[in-house]
């Protein structure tokens, strides 16, 4: 098995193992990591389990490309201090259905509440950060305001109707690294709306904990 743009191996190098070994046959993957547990692992544990299983129990249906928005409450405890147990909660009701017709009007879906935030789904990132603008005019009547990041990837589904992998843990860091009142996107998000009516502001590059390497950041271009 190797990957097909290796950057630390000959690519020549994986044909002549798999030419001279009997039996052997070669498998290529996308990506430029010589360790397997940086680039999409799965499609390799798959390999592994076939060859010495005869089968792969792994389903495509089980992963999905979406779009992951996270949303949190910026400076959240202090306000539940000041605020009182009882009309926080208040406001945390008024944010959830808030956040419930946000998602039903542009096609997202809820997939947990994480406290004083939330995490979503969408099937295209324009219609995520449709959500994440409109929820950011709509929270302000609450006076409260939030913090929102946005990553494309592909994502395990599970059973419970959460979701998994790498993907969401990068939306999570981006959001993180948002300022209040604010969309962030990843360099994915960005690169897929190139040429749409979107614009982005360069944020910076960022380590996200967690993550490898360095990732671009946008903030999403007010209107």
């Amino acid at each position: 098995m190797a990957r097909s743009h290796c950057l630390w191996l000959p690519p020549a190098l994986p044909r002549y193992l798999a030419d001279h070994i009997p039996g052997a046959r070669l498998v290529e993957f996308p990506g430029a990591d010589i360790l397997p547990f940086w680039e999409t692992p799965d499609p390799i544990l798959d390999q592994i389990e076939e060859f010495i299983t005869g089968q792969r129990h792994g389903d495509e249906g089980e992963r999905a490309l979406l779009t992951v928005l996270f949303t949190d409450i910026v400076a959240s405890t202090t306000l539940a201090a000041r605020m009182g147990n009882a009309k926080w909660l208040e406001l945390l009701n008024r944010h959830d259905q808030i956040m419930g017709s946000a998602l039903a009007r542009f096609g997202g879906k809820l997939v947990e509440r994480t406290g004083d935030g939330t995490l979503a789904t969408f099937d295209r990132p324009g219609r995520a950060i449709d959500c994440a603008v409109s929820l950011h005019e709509a929270m302000a009547s609450l006076n409260i305001k939030l913090r929102a990041g946005l990553h494309t990837a592909e994502v395990e589904l599970r059973d419970d109707g959460r979701i998994g992998g790498i993907g969401v843990h990068v939306s999570a860091r981006v959001m993180a690294n948002a300022d209040a009142g604010e969309v962030w996107v990843s360099h994915t998000v960005e690169s897929l709306l190139l040429g749409s009516h979107y614009g982005f502001i360069e944020r910076g590059s960022y380590a996200l904990a967690g993550v490898p390497g360095n990732w671009t950041l946008f903030a999403v271009q007010p209107v």
